[in-house]
């Protein structure tokens, strides 16, 4: 599996991506409760310019679901 590239979207795009990264946690039952965009990203005047996505912390439990959820998903 091929990790996705940076990608060349405006910063705009950045709070999109996080509401739906987390509608897609929440259809495997996993809540990042830290999940939101990376606000100095936002501040920052990078070429090209794209927004970074804080993905936070979470507990033991949280990293389980999320494994098993991404294991299954590559199988």
């Amino acid at each position: 599996m091929t990790q996705p590239s940076p990608s060349p979207r405006p910063k705009d795009d950045t709070p999109r991506c996080v509401e739906e990264l987390r509608a897609a946690l929440a259809l495997h039952g996993i809540t990042l409760p830290s999940l939101t965009v990376d606000l100095p990203a936002f501040a920052g005047t990078y070429a090209p310019a794209v927004g970074l996505v804080a993905l936070g912390n979470c507990n033991t439990a949280t990293a389980r679901a999320l494994t098993a959820a991404l294991r299954k998903a590559a199988s």
